[in-house]
């Protein structure tokens, strides 16, 4: 039997490179001058239309299809590595899909917008099944992941509100998460804000727990009380409060915007809990203060309100020469005259502070808050061997600002007069704290005041063009922030023996009641006894209808609205 003759001459193909294996089907970057892969041969047999290469006339190997198990394998690492399709609407019959895993009552959107993983404040969702905070929706975001570890697969939107479903990736349009939605940033309209003050209102949260829209307690992360009592104060101050709520802040710095969220929070009347927390704004005040003013350290009420009102003036658009040039400006600021002539030691003189005209300097200056000054505390003990504590009605320590009784101040006799227009709302500090080197004392007296119609008109320079001469100037009581010394249970260390503890007493005007609030504890207290307690800082509303007076050429007098 004779041997079958091969198809072509050994000599012809005995220079052929080996077949190169087989590998997996990536995308790698060709390489231009690299050799093109020769197949395996078919039967034992290699056709010289193979061996051509991308330049001959036959098939590249690049176009060759391979059977067999290799190709599953290729096709199995080609699906590994390729992204997943993002779907745009959920498939039919499944749009509340995951809803019944959402759990309201773990969402707290108090707390600073910040991933939980990277801490990245930049495109943050919220989880609605465990309450925490992630970064970015995309297949490789902190959100995906935990939606693949934890099974938990509704997240919204911290900055536009959208609730999307991860990982497919769609948004829900569900009507069912408008209450979410709500919370996330409660917007009232100008109508029902309009109400607040005019309609009593009663709301529950998901606890069914009674609570009013305005009055709800705030939480004292650690030693924060001081700022909890002045936001408190500063969202009843109407125009403020009705500013902060229908104004889009959205263009403002985060001060601005933050405070105003804060605000709607105080008013929501659908809220999820009966209580809000400063945490956002709070880290905000940190870092704009350097940490003057955080959550961990107890500051002053009038310093941080001081500190608070002109930031907040400039991060509403205030100028810092123009005055009444922002809302912050226009409630709270007035104008005060300063009359200060030298002391001179003279043995004739009769009165050190007397002053004499020929030498008096004036000074006009405007103003946010008023200082009033107590009177010494006595230093001696009763009968009964018990500080008396002193009582001064507050008319009396207003006197201040009269214009007649001059005050020792340094090395200068001064003199105080408020000018006309008084401004909407007036702030009172009743200084009670004193530092030298040695120790720091506090006055304890008493401040007795009425919670309504408090005259200001003989503290006010006459000016007809202004307002009429003669007729009352009437302020009603908003807030009256109080202090409390208590005795701390250990007192090992000699001068810590008391805390300050604060307490803001706000007024419900569409009631006509009172309540008393320290943090998270709301309580109605009574306003015949609002008194009895050491007044800080206080807030007065002008009494509508008394903005000034307009004058026509016959020289008579309209009040304006």
């Amino acid at each position: 039997m004779t041997k079958r003759q091969a198809l072509e001459p050994l000599e012809h193909v005995r220079d052929a490179t080996s077949p190169a294996p087989k590998r997996a089907r990536v995308e790698d970057e060709a390489m231009p001058d690299s050799t093109p892969a020769v197949p395996a041969p078919t039967n034992g047999h290699v056709t010289s239309s193979r061996l051509q290469g991308p330049a001959g006339t036959g098939n590249s190997g690049a176009d060759v299809q391979d059977d067999g198990d290799d190709g599953d394998v290729d096709d199995e690492q080609e699906s590994a590595v390729a992204a997943p399709r993002r779907q745009k609407a959920p498939e039919e019959g499944y749009t509340d899909l995951y809803l019944d895993t959402i759990d309201r009552k773990v969402l707290d959107f108090d707390f600073e917008k910040l991933c939980s993983i990277t801490l990245s404040n930049i495109n943050v969702y919220a989880c609605l099944v465990c309450g925490k905070y992630f970064q970015g929706r995309g297949p490789k975001s902190q959100a995906y992941f935990h939606a693949l570890d934890e099974n938990h697969h509704v997240y919204v939107n911290m900055e536009t509100k959208k609730v999307y479903v991860l990982p497919e990736g769609y948004e829900v349009m569900s009507k069912s998460l408008d209450d979410i939605r709500f919370v996330v940033d409660p917007r009232l309209s100008k109508t029902e804000v309009a109400r607040l003050d005019k309609e009593p209102k009663v709301s529950w949260d998901l606890t069914n727990k009674e609570y009013t829209p305005g009055f709800v307690g705030m939480n004292n992360i650690k030693a924060n009380d001081y700022f909890n009592v002045v936001i408190q104060a500063l969202s009843h101050v109407v125009p403020l409060r009705n500013y902060f709520m229908l104004e889009d802040l959205s263009k403002r710095p985060q001060l601005a915007q933050r405070f105003s969220t804060l605000v709607r929070k105080i008013w929501n009347p659908r809220a999820f809990k009966s209580h809000v927390s400063p945490h956002e704004l709070l880290q905000e005040i940190a870092l704009r203060s350097n940490k003057r003013f955080t959550l961990t350290i107890q500051s002053d009420p009038v310093d941080f309100l001081s500190w608070f009102l002109n930031n907040l003036h400039l991060a509403v658009g205030g100028s810092k020469t123009k005055p009444g040039s922002s809302i912050i400006q226009k409630v709270f600021q007035g104008t005060l005259k300063i009359e200060s002539q030298e002391i001179t030691a003279r043995a004739n003189a009769g009165d050190r502070l007397r002053f004499e005209d020929a030498a008096v300097k004036t000074e006009i200056s405007n103003f946010l808050v008023l200082t009033l000054d107590l009177p010494p505390a006595p230093l001696f003990q009763d009968a009964l061997e018990k500080n008396i504590i002193p009582q001064v009605p507050l008319v009396n320590i207003l006197n201040k600002y009269d214009g007649i009784r001059p005050q020792e101040k340094m090395k200068n006799r001064v003199r105080y007069r408020l000018m006309h227009p008084l401004p909407p709302c007036l702030l009172f500090n009743i200084k009670r704290f004193s530092k030298n080197k040695f120790v720091s004392e506090r006055n304890p007296t008493i401040v007795t005041f009425p919670t309504t119609s408090l005259d200001m008109s003989p503290y006010v320079e006459p000016n007809p063009n202004e307002y009429p001469p003669g007729e009352p100037i009437w302020y009603d009581l908003v807030a009256n922030i109080t202090h409390e010394a208590v005795k701390k249970k250990d007192d090992s260390v000699e001068g810590e023996q008391e805390m300050k503890v604060w307490k803001v007493q706000l007024k419900d005007r569409s009631r006509d009641e009172w309540y008393g609030m320290q943090d998270l504890f709301v309580d109605k207290e009574k306003s015949e006894t609002l008194f009895i307690k050491e007044s800080y800082l206080q807030v007065w509303e002008k009494r509508r209808g008394q903005s000034g007076l307009a004058r026509n050429a016959n020289g008579k007098g309209k009040t304006k609205a």
